[in-house]
C-alpha cells in the first residue's frame, strides 16, 4: 500500500475512492454508501504524492490546479466532499482540551498574513475583486451579490432560485436594519452596489457605499447612474477608517456584508470603533460575515494564497469581544448554518457551465482553481466548521422594537 493510500484508508469509511498511480497500478479505499460520493482520481506523475504529503491541503490543489491530480469519476466538488463529510464538525464523540502545540499554531499560522494595514487592505481586495467584473456576472445572480444567500424553500419549495434566495437575503437584512425614510446608511463593503441600491429602492434611505476595488466602484456608480439614483446612492474608493475621520456620527444606519473576512484579527477593534463613531447615538449595524463555529483558528494555506490574501473566518467569541469595548450592544445574533452551502453549490454549477467561457477570460488553470476554491468552501460548510453570522448591533437599548416580530413582518412587506 502507497503512503497515499494509507492516509485515504484512514480517512475514508464511507463512500469509495479509486487512486490510479502513474505506472498504472490502482489502489481502492471506502465502502459506497448512500449519500457519500464515489469518485476516482489518476495521478500524472510520481510526484504528486510527494507533493500532496509535503503540504496536504496547498498540494492537493496546486497539483489539481496543474492538471497532474485528475478527477476522472465525479469531480473536484465530489472529491472534496468525500473526504471531509468522513469527519465532519458534528461527529461527536467525546472532547478534549486542545493540545498546546495546536494552540500556539493556531495563534501563529497566518498572523501575518491578517495584520490589514491601510495600504496592504487595498491591494488584499484588488487580488480576488479586480479581476474583472466579467467572471462575477458568470457565476452569481442578476444583482451580482457575492454573499451567503437566504434559502426559505419552505416559503419559495425545493426548486427556489439563486436570485430569489439573494432577495430574500436583502430584504432580510433590510428588516433587521429597521430603516426610515429620510435615513442616511453607509454600506461597508459594497460590492458591486446590489445592496444600498435595493436599500434606497425598497425604503427611501440615502446611502454611501465604500469599497477598496476599483472594478467593483465603476459597476456600482454605473449602476446608480443608470436607475437615476446617483444623487441618493453614492459609492466612494475609500477605507472605513479614513471615513471614519473624515465624518463622525453622519450615519443612522450601517450595514456590512461579507466584508468583515478581510479585516484581519489585529484590526479588528479599530473595525467596531470606526463603526461606533460613524454612527448616530441612536444608530444601528447589521453585520453579515462568514464565521467559524469552533472558536479560533487559522486560514488554509491554499485560500491566504490564492483566493483572500489578508483574509481571516472570525469566531463569534472573537467578533463580540471586539465590539464590547465601544458599547455596541449585540441586540440579535443568528447564525445562517446551512445557506452558504445551498449558495456556493449554485456558484459552482453556474461556474461550470460557464467553463469555456471563463478559460477564454484567464486560462484553464484558473478556472480549476476557482472550482477547487468553491469546492473546498462548500465542503466547509456542509461539513466543516464553517457558517455565517448575522449580527445586529445598536448604540441605544432604546431605539429597536423589543421583540422580533417586527423582522419577519418588515420582510413580508418588503416582498410585497
Amino acid at each position: 500500500m502507497s503512503i497515499l493510500g494509507r492516509f485515504l484508508k484512514s480517512v475514508v469509511e464511507k463512500g469509495s475512492i479509486t487512486v490510479t498511480h502513474p505506472d498504472g497500478e490502482t489502489e481502492a479505499f471506502g465502502t459506497p454508501t448512500a449519500g457519500y460520493p464515489d469518485v476516482g482520481i489518476r495521478l500524472a506523475d510520481k510526484n504528486v504524492v510527494r507533493q500532496i504529503l509535503l503540504d496536504p491541503r496547498l498540494g492537493a490543489a496546486e497539483t489539481f490546479m496543474d492538471g497532474r491530480l485528475v478527477v476522472e469519476k465525479g469531480d473536484i466538488m465530489q472529491l472534496v466532499q468525500l473526504l471531509r463529510a468522513n469527519k465532519p464538525f458534528e461527529r461527536g464523540g467525546k472532547l478534549k482540551d486542545p493540545g498546546v502545540l495546536k494552540k500556539m499554531r493556531d495563534h501563529m499560522a497566518g498572523s501575518l498574513d491578517r495584520i490589514n494595514l491601510l495600504g496592504r487592505s487595498k491591494s488584499n481586495v484588488a487580488h480576488h475583486y479586480d479581476i474583472g467584473n466579467d467572471l462575477y456576472e458568470l457565476f452569481l445572480d442578476e444583482d451580482l451579490q457575492y454573499s451567503c444567500a437566504y434559502w426559505d424553500f419552505d416559503k419559495h419549495g425545493p426548486d427556489m432560485s439563486l436570485e430569489q434566495a439573494q432577495e430574500d437575503k436583502k430584504a432580510h437584512i433590510a428588516a433587521k436594519l429597521d430603516l426610515k425614510a429620510g435615513q442616511r446608511v453607509l454600506d461597508i463593503g459594497c460590492g458591486w452596489g446590489g445592496m444600498a441600491l435595493y436599500l434606497h429602492r425598497k425604503t427611501g434611505v440615502e446611502v454611501l457605499g465604500i469599497t477598496l476595488s476599483e472594478e467593483q466602484l465603476k459597476k456600482a456608480r454605473e449602476r446608480a447612474e443608470k436607475e437615476g439614483v446617483a444623487d441618493k446612492v453614492k459609492f466612494e474608493l475609500i477605507d472605513y477608517r479614513d471615513l471614519a475621520r473624515r465624518e463622525a456620527g453622519a450615519f443612522d444606519r450601517i450595514v456590512s456584508v461579507g466584508m468583515f473576512e478581510h479585516v484581519g484579527t489585529p484590526q479588528f477593534r479599530t473595525f467596531f470603533r470606526s463603526c461606533a463613531n460613524l454612527m448616530t447615538d441612536d444608530g444601528v449595524m447589521l453585520l453579515h460575515t462568514i464565521g467559524r463555529m469552533g472558536g479560533p483558528g487559522t486560514t488554509d494555506a491554499f485560500t491566504r494564497k490564492y483566493i483572500f490574501p489578508g483574509g481571516y473566518i472570525p469566531a463569534l467569541s472573537e467578533t463580540v469581544e471586539a465590539s464590547e469595548p465601544y458599547r455596541l450592544i449585540a441586540t440579535d445574533v443568528e447564525n445562517l448554518r446551512l445557506h452558504y452551502a445551498f449558495t456556493l453549490r449554485e456558484w459552482y454549477k453556474r461556474t461550470v457551465q460557464n467553463r469555456e467561457k471563463i478559460v477564454v477570460l484567464y486560462d484553464e488553470r484558473f478556472y480549476r482553481m476557482w472550482i477547487f476554491y468553491l469546492a473546498g468552501a462548500t465542503a466547509a460548510f456542509e461539513n466543516g466548521g464553517m457558517c455565517n453570522y448575522q449580527i445586529q448591533y445598536s448604540r441605544s437599548k432604546r431605539t429597536l422594537p423589543l421583540t422580533r416580530g417586527y423582522i419577519g413582518e418588515t420582510e413580508k412587506n418588503l416582498a410585497g
